[in-house]
């Protein structure tokens, strides 16, 4: 389970650890991520020194890719699948009524911190209904029965 207590000195330490590798940004960043449960803002300057960048870059690099989580996560993540496969079997509607449904938008977290709403492009689940993931569990066949039951589940 993340921790979600920022602190500088680990920050250092998981930099350390992934510096010298080739293409190390990517490392870093799934590292940090894997130990705050996002990546601080704080460490952009660390990682820029460390690899010998730009901040803007580093900046870049995290903004770019739609796995970095900005801001820690609430208690749960509910990835929904955007795929055009997914799409194609319903999961645009989906994808609004869990929006609707948890007042957030794709990357926010709800008022209360239960969970966060996450997209991510295939879970390769899709053969006849929706997909999503539920704290890393894939769950397929999605319908809005069941959405309701995991989003109602995850906020209790």
């Amino acid at each position: 389970m993340p921790s979600p207590s920022w602190s500088k000195e680990r920050a250092e330490a998981i930099i350390e650890a992934h510096r010298r590798r080739e293409g190390a940004a990517l490392p870093i960043l799934h590292a940090l991520q894997e130990a705050f449960g996002y990546v601080p803002e704080d460490t952009v300057p660390l990682i820029a020194e460390a690899l010998n960048l730009t901040r803007a870059e580093v900046h870049g690099i995290v903004t770019f890719y739609h796995d970095f989580r900005h801001a820690p996560p609430g208690r749960h993540v509910l990835k929904l699948c955007r795929a055009e496969a997914c799409q194609s079997m319903g999961g645009d509607a989906l994808a609004e009524a869990a929006q609707a449904r948890l007042q957030a938008g794709w990357g926010e977290t709800t008022g209360d911190g239960s969970l966060t709403l996450e997209p991510v492009y295939c879970l390769g689940l899709c053969a006849c209904a929706p997909a999503a993931m539920l704290d890393g569990k894939p769950v397929g066949r999605l319908d809005a029965k069941r959405l309701a039951a995991l989003v109602d589940g995850a906020r209790r």
